[in-house]
């Protein structure tokens, strides 16, 4: 069977959603799939570091804003020796790789990983190079030549692609979604495992897989204003501990760690407060309106103005009291209709169409067909 690579990236989680978007596509078209962790790839000081790093960007106000706008953005030399520092690292990784895997294909889902593939490839090339960006502007360093197309999932992602690399190859395709948001529980349904009263007013608080902003003083506030809140705060332990402590004085709030239970509790939420990102997406397919919060900065302030143009969302600082203020006035106003192209097949019709653009769809058909017979 056809063998296929996936690079992923451990800063968020969305990068790993979009890879096993990939992976569970090709492999429901007879192919296999290994996904790996570029941070990972880089080695454990390097990789720990670089974490550490693009935290600490987030955390300063303004910082990261600078550096993507203008470094990453432009493609500024201090962004370009960036790329070749981790280039050089990730080349022998990635080459260990292909030489045990020997992949028809490799689907980069992060930046970092994208040069060092292309690096890899050789002339003539012995794999097929697809880079999936979910960004709405994705910066330069995604966009490197000798990748065979571009995965995008809107048309302005496209153009930015295209400032880049004019001539470059670009298929717009719906954002992939986790399996669960395709078939949701009702809303009373989900109220009713979660133990919520079907008629109450209930918000979904949550912000990324790290928990950014002050999100405990703001789900303390928002559940003594009156709706429930089921507050997440992913891997930010920390998050978890002090949502749990305000929850002992708050019957309305219910704290949430890392959780596999969003589908559930989104379905059971009237409003979504969240980042701008892939949640976005989620809360599209099923129909609720969106508050962001202007936490992310860097491709986060390109990602929210999207979400705000594609209408059904508002914007709101991070702290507490406008946020409180916010959902309580956006919870008055209409429930939008579930995103019309939020289904499965979307997804995967576009990525057969990008297969068989760079030839690669009777491969998996063919081993699909040998195995079924």
């Amino acid at each position: 069977m056809p063998h296929a690579l996936l690079v992923s990236g451990s800063l968020g989680q969305g990068h790993d959603v979009m890879a096993r978007a990939c992976a569970d596509s090709l492999e429901a078209r007879g192919w296999t799939t290994s996904t790996v962790d570029a941070m990972a790839l880089l080695g454990q000081r390097a990789g720990n570091a670089g974490e550490a790093v693009f935290r600490r960007l987030l955390d300063l106000p303004g910082v990261y804003d600078a550096f993507h706008f203008s470094a990453l953005r432009p493609g500024a030399r201090i962004a370009l020796l960036a790329d070749a520092a981790a280039r050089r690292r990730l080349v022998p990784a990635v080459r260990a790789l292909l030489a045990e895997q020997r992949p028809e294909l490799v689907v980069s889902v992060f930046a970092t990983a994208t040069s060092a593939v292309n690096r890899l490839r050789g002339d003539p090339p012995a794999f097929r190079h697809l880079v999936l960006c979910t960004d709405v502007t994705p910066h330069r360093l995604w966009v490197q030549d000798g990748t065979d197309l571009f995965l995008v999932t809107s048309e302005v992602a496209a153009c930015g692609v295209r400032r880049y690399r004019p001539d470059a190859p670009v298929a717009v395709l719906p954002a992939p979604l986790r399996a669960p948001f395709y078939r949701p529980p009702s809303r009373a349904e989900a109220r009713e495992r979660l133990g919520l009263p079907p008629d109450a007013r209930c918000v979904l608080l949550m912000s990324g897989a790290w928990g950014l902003g002050p999100l405990a003083r703001t789900a303390a506030e928002l559940a003594d204003a009156g709706p429930h809140v089921l507050a997440v705060a992913g891997s930010n332990t920390e998050l978890e501990r002090r949502l749990r402590h305000a929850a002992t004085r708050r019957p309305r709030l219910h704290p949430f760690g890392w959780t596999d239970r969003v589908p559930a509790l989104m379905a059971a939420a009237d409003l979504v407060v969240t980042s701008s990102g892939d949640t976005c997406s989620e809360a599209r397919a099923l129909g609720r309106r969106l508050l962001l919060l202007d936490v992310v900065q860097g491709h986060g302030r390109d990602n929210l103005q999207h979400e705000l143009e594609l209408g059904h969302a508002d914007v709101v600082s991070a702290r507490p009291a406008e946020v409180v203020r916010s959902a309580l006035a956006a919870l008055t106003r209409p429930e939008p209709p579930p995103s019309p192209g939020a289904t499965p097949d979307g997804w995967r019709t576009g990525f057969a169409a990008a297969l068989e653009r760079v030839g690669l769809a009777s491969q998996g058909r063919g081993a699909a067909t040998a195995a079924a017979d």
